[in-house]
C-alpha cells in the first residue's frame, strides 16, 4: 500500500498509556518477532511505531460502531503506522487533536470518514482522495477511533536487564587507541531503514565500518571524551560503541522501552563518561545507566499534570535530552505536559529532579553559544523556551513562528543584533533568529529580532559552524520536490541578501526517486559541510559534501551499503555541542 504523506506527523510516531476500562472485551494476540518498516515510497516515508501493534491489549465495547476483530487489527496496524505520531496511540492528542471516543462518538462514523477523506487545511493529511487509504479503509478507520485504544505493554527493569548485553566488557576493551583513525572528525551516519549506521572516515571519505543497531536510528550522542558513541533507535535499542577499537564496533547493547528518540552521556567535570541517559516514548520515561556498559541503574516515569490545564496525561514522552556544562545534570523534555526537568546525577539513588514548567509540545533543542541556556521548541505552541542551565530556571517563553522545529539550532553573530541562535520550522518558511546575548545586548536579548524567509515549510534542520559566513536550512518534508531536494544557503554577514540554493540531489545524480535532501551537518575543521540524500530504501543514496567557502560540490560518497542515510554527527562537534 502506498503511503503518500507530506508532513511530519507520520515520522514523529509515539505511544502513551491508558487504564483499562471495566466494560468491554479484552483480548490479547502474540506478538510477532519483528516489527518492519514501511516499503519504500517516492513520497516522504514515515517510520513506524517501535510498538509491535499485535502486542498491545485490545478493547472492544458496546458503545463503539461495531468491527470484527479482524478489522481491529489492521486498523490498529495501520493507526499505529501513520498516525499515532501526532494523535498518540491513547489518541490524547499532540501535534494532532484528541481523538479519543468520548470526543469521536459525538462526531460520527459519517463525519469522521469525510475528514479522513479530505483532510484539513491544519495540517491533517487528506488519507482517501491521495490514494493512501482505500474506501473500505477509510470507513474502517472511522469506525476504530470509536472505540477504546489499544494499551501497549508497560517496560521495566526486568524487560532491560534481560535485553541487556555487554560483548566485550570494560576490562577487556583496548586501553589506548588502536588505530589511525582521525576519531574526532568521524562521522557517524544514520542508514535509517536497514537498522545500521555507517562509521565515515572525514578524512578520507571513507566508509571504517557498518554497525547493526536498532531501528530507524534517532541519533548518536558521543561520551564526553569523545571515544564511545551512543546510538539509539526508534525501537529504544541502544548500541554503545568503541572508536578505540581496531575496527570501531559494538560493545553493549540494551533496549530501554519499545518506543524511543533520545540519549546523552554525563559530560560535568568529574562525571565524565560515567553516566548515561535515555528517554523513551512509550512507556513515558527515562533511564539512567552506567556509561561504559549500559547497566540499567534507575527509571523515572513521567506521567502526570500538564503545565497550562493542570490535567492528567497519561502518555509524556521523553524528547530531547542534553547535559548541563555547569552543573550534574540532565536537561530532559517531557513533550506533552510541557514540563523540563533539571535531573541532577551526584546520587542517583536518591535523585534530585527540578520541574521547570515551560509549554507544549517540547521536542528538539539545542544550547546557545555559551553553554549555558538551553533552547528548546514547545513546536505546537510556536513557543521557544530558555532555561538557564547555570541558575537552574527559566529565562523566559519567546514566541516564534509556526511549529519550529530546529535540531540543536545554529548559533552565530547576526551583524546588526549580536549573538543569535535560530530554528527552522515545519509550518511556514519562516526562519527564527532568536538574541541570546544578555551582557553586551541586553535589549536583544530572548527576543526574535529576525525572521528571514526560506525556500518553504518542512525544515527539519538548520545548521552553521563558528568558521564558517554560511547558514544552511533543508527542507526535506516540504511538498515541492524542487525544494525538498535541495537547500537554502545565507550569508551570515549579509542576511538581508536572501539566500542561494544549492541542488544537492542533482549533484548526487541518483537517478529516480524522491531523494529529500536532510541535516547538513559539518566537519571538525568547519570548512566542509555534509548533506544526506535521503532515497527510498531499493534506491540509491548518497551523502554530498560541499566547500562551505566556494558553495561548490567537492564530493559525493556512493555505496550500496549507504542505505536510506538521514542524520549525521561529527564526533567533534557533537561531542562540544558546536552548531
Amino acid at each position: 500500500m502506498k503511503i503518500r504523506i507530506t508532513r511530519i506527523r507520520s515520522s514523529l510516531i509515539a505511544l502513551s498509556a491508558l487504564t483499562l476500562v471495566a466494560s468491554g472485551t479484552v483480548f490479547a494476540e502474540e506478538p510477532e518477532t519483528k516489527t518492519e518498516g514501511p516499503k519504500a515510497e517516492h513520497t516522504y516515508e514515515g517510520a513506524p511505531s517501535g510498538v509491535n501493534p499485535t502486542a498491545t491489549r485490545d478493547i472492544m465495547g458496546d458503545a463503539g460502531p461495531e468491527m470484527t476483530k479482524t478489522e481491529f487489527k489492521e486498523a490498529k496496524k495501520i493507526f499505529f503506522e501513520r498516525c499515532a505520531g501526532c494523535h498518540g496511540v491513547l489518541r490524547k492528542g499532540a501535534t494532532g487533536k484528541p481523538l479519543t471516543p468520548d470526543i469521536t462518538r459525538k462526531k460520527g462514523t459519517d463525519y469522521l470518514k469525510v475528514f479522513i477523506t479530505y483532510g484539513s487545511p491544519a495540517g491533517m493529511p487528506n488519507w482517501g482522495t491521495s490514494g493512501a487509504l482505500t474506501e473500505e479503509q477509510v470507513d474502517m478507520m472511522a469506525r476504530y477511533i470509536q472505540h477504546e485504544p489499544p494499551v501497549p505493554p508497560e517496560w521495566g527493569m526486568k524487560e532491560m536487564k534481560d535485553s541487556w548485553t555487554v560483548i566485550v566488557p570494560p576490562e577487556q576493551r583496548p586501553t589506548k587507541k588502536m588505530n589511525d583513525y582521525n576519531i574526532e572528525n568521524i562521522f557517524s551516519v544514520t542508514l535509517r531503514d536497514a537498522g545500521q549506521i555507517a562509521l565515515i572516515d572525514g578524512d578520507s571519505k571513507e566508509i571504517i565500518n557498518i554497525v547493526k543497531t536498532g531501528y530507524a536510528v534517532h541519533i548518536t550522542r558521543p561520551s564526553a571524551s569523545g571515544r564511545y558513541l551512543y546510538v539509539i533507535g526508534r525501537d529504544a535499542r541502544i548500541n554503545l560503541i568503541d572508536l578505540w577499537m581496531e575496527k570501531p564496533d559494538n560493545v553493549a547493547e540494551i533496549k530501554v522501552g519499545l518506543e524511543a528518540r533520545s540519549v546523552e552521556t554525563s559530560k560535568f567535570e568529574g562525571y565524565e563518561d560515567k553516566y548515561a541517559i535515555a528517554g523513551t516514548y512509550w512507556p513515558p520515561q527515562f533511564t539512567i545507566m552506567d556509561g561504559d556498559t549500559l547497566e540499567p541503574k534507575k527509571i523515572v516515569n513521567t506521567r502526570g499534570m500538564t503545565v497550562d490545564t493542570q490535567e492528567y496525561h497519561p502518555e509524556p514522552r521523553v524528547a530531547a535530552i542534553v547535559a548541563s556544562h555547569f552543573h550534574p545534570d540532565f536537561i530532559v523534555n517531557v513533550k506533552e505536559t510541557g514540563k523540563i526537568l533539571l535531573v541532577n546525577y551526584e546520587d542517583i539513588k536518591n535523585l534530585d529532579i527540578t520541574t521547570i514548567p515551560a509549554a507544549r509540545f517540547l521536542h528538539d533543542g539545542g544550547w546557545d553559544s555559551t553553554h549555558r541556556y538551553f533552547m528548546t521548541a514547545a513546536n505546537k505552541s510556536n513557543k521557544i523556551a530558555v532555561v538557564d542551565s547555570k541558575d537552574r530556571k527559566l529565562v523566559t517563553l519567546v514566541d516564534a513562528e509556526k511549529i519550529p522545529h530546529p535540531g540543536r539550532g545554529a548559533n552565530f553573530v547576526d551583524p546588526e543584533f549580536g549573538p543569535v541562535w535560530a530554528t527552522s520550522g515545519l509550518g511556514s518558511d519562516a526562519i527564527n533568529l532568536i538574541g541570546t546575548d544578555p551582557e553586551n545586548h541586553k535589549d536583544q536579548a530572548w527576543k526574535a529580532v529576525r525572521i528571514l524567509k526560506g525556500q518553504g515549510g518542512g525544515s527539519l534542520f538548520i545548521k552553521t559552524h563558528p568558521k564558517s559566513r554560511n547558514l544552511y536550512v533543508d527542507t526535506p518534508l516540504n511538498p515541492d520536490a524542487k525544494i525538498s531536494q535541495s537547500v537554502a544557503v545565507f550569508n551570515i554577514d549579509d542576511l538581508d541578501a536572501g539566500f542561494e540554493v544549492l541542488p544537492i540531489a542533482e549533484w548526487a545524480d541518483l537517478g529516480e526517486g524522491p531523494k529529500r535532501v536532510v541535516q547538513p551537518e559539518f566537519n571538525k575543521a568547519g570548512d566542509e559541510v555534509w548533506f544526506s540524500v535521503w532515497n527510498g530504501k531499493e534506491q540509491t543514496s548518497a551523502l554530498v559534501i560541499v566547500d562551505d567557502k566556494t558553495r561548490k560540490l567537492k564530493k559525493v560518497i556512493k555505496d550500496e551499503r549507504l542505505i536510506t542515510p538521514t542524520g549525521k554527527f561529527n564526533v567533534y562537534n557533537t561531542t562540544h555541542d558546536i552548531y
